[in-house]
């Protein structure tokens, strides 16, 4: 990973949470929020909540009594979250690193991470942060993606900006989002932060966007892939964009395009 891979700023939160949010995590985030939602936590700590989508699937599930604390390493992500959540005294957002969480020893009941593990730049000291901010027989609950080639949206996209520059591919959804999907690697990394009982299955989606150009729009603009191209060129976001969305056009279709999706579902118990 490099370290504009973590940066989610600018123009990147609203166009992330316009397009990307709908088009691959809202389906997968309706799934983490019933997995939490079956112990019936009373303290949760999400990590990485980005532009809240995780947050508001659990805010529909979760009880009158239940806290919910929404972390991110991103404060101007947080701010998207905070303007989309309705109003809600049980959550509160607060500006945190995964890899050194400002709360105390055995707080928390429940831990959930939309799609944010892959980010760790360490990520046994991740976990590891997890467990120690769980109460014993507490529940830890993540998705990550499966590798790139399950996913045929991002497939596309990388592959196309290959064509464009050859000679230096901007390589962030294959490095990063699909960087974590080799389960054993997870496991043991896991096992090493202290969890013993963890369980895993991979569970395949469908991501739908309205348009080619919704679809390139969302990934070449929307994720810190936009950084990769505009230091590659820096006036040529707009053609790349359009370079993508023609690829994808391609092979998909014109008008709402559908492609297959897939990431690993992952529960453990401190």
């Amino acid at each position: 990973m490099v370290a504009t891979d973590k940066i989610f700023a600018g123009a990147i939160p609203e166009i992330y949470d316009r397009l990307i949010v709908p088009m691959i995590f809202e389906p997968y985030a309706q799934d983490l929020a019933d997995r939490v939602a079956r112990f019936k936590p009373q303290n949760v700590l999400e990590i990485a909540a980005g532009t809240g989508v995780l947050t508001r699937a659990m805010a529909s599930r979760l009880n009158a009594e239940t806290r919910i604390v929404a972390s991110d390493l991103n404060q101007p992500m947080l701010d998207r979250a905070s303007l989309r959540q309705p109003e809600d005294s049980r959550i509160v957002w607060q500006q945190a690193d995964a890899l050194a969480l400002p709360f105390e020893p055995q707080m928390f009941d429940a831990v959930a991470c939309q799609f944010g593990v892959m980010f760790y730049p360490d990520k046994v000291q991740g976990h590891k942060e997890a467990y120690r901010v769980l109460k014993p027989g507490g529940h830890y609950f993540f998705n990550v993606w499966d590798r790139l080639e399950t996913s045929e949206f991002t497939q596309e996209v990388t592959s196309a900006l290959e064509e464009m520059f050859p000679d230096d591919p901007p390589r962030f959804m294959a490095r990063t989002p699909h960087g974590y999907w080799d389960q054993k690697a997870i496991r043991d990394e896991m096992s090493a932060a202290g969890f013993k009982s963890i369980a895993m299955e991979t569970l395949d989606k469908t991501s739908c966007a309205d348009s080619a150009r919704d679809a390139a729009i969302a990934f070449c603009q929307g994720t810190p892939l936009r950084k990769e191209i505009e230091a590659r060129s820096p006036s040529g976001l707009e053609a790349a964009t359009e370079h993508v969305a023609q690829a994808l056009m391609q092979r998909f279709g014109s008008g709402a395009i559908e492609g297959r999706i897939s990431a690993h579902i992952v529960a453990a118990v401190r």
